[in-house]
């Protein structure tokens, strides 16, 4: 397990990267995968920037976006990110329901791509048609 970089113990640079998370997050506290990242500041500035624009206000609304990063983490088998993402699922208003549903979608869609691998299905032209823009 790597150390763990507590606030008290954090560098300025460090530090300042916690500020902005605990600011941007309106929370008195840092997560561990922060404080675990902040073992190497350049990745800890470079994800949180990352995770800021991503996470961030765009197309997809914010439950959206914390439904398909709990999708992914179940595929991924990402415990942390799991119970992390889970979280603020719930806090941006995901229901016991929704998360039952979620999980259903997310077997279905792991068996199925199971399936097509190990077939070897080809891609229908009628797939490739039209772009994923729509046009």
């Amino acid at each position: 397990m790597s150390k763990i970089i507590e606030y008290a113990d954090a560098s300025p640079r460090v530090r300042a990267v916690y500020d902005d998370i605990m600011a941007t997050r309106k929370t008195d506290w840092v997560n561990n995968f922060w404080k675990v990242l902040a073992n190497d500041p350049a990745t800890l500035e470079r994800i949180w920037s990352n995770v800021k624009q991503v996470m961030g206000p765009g197309s997809l609304d914010p439950l959206t976006k914390e439904l398909v990063y709990v999708a992914v983490s179940v595929t991924n088998n990402c415990r942390y990110c799991i119970a992390s993402h889970s979280a603020s699922a719930r806090n941006k208003g995901m229901t016991d329901e929704q998360f039952a549903e979620l999980m259903a979608v997310v077997g279905l869609a792991n068996e199925t791509n199971r399936l097509v691998n190990g077939y070897d299905v080809p891609v229908d032209a009628r797939f490739t048609e039209i772009s994923p823009q729509g046009k």
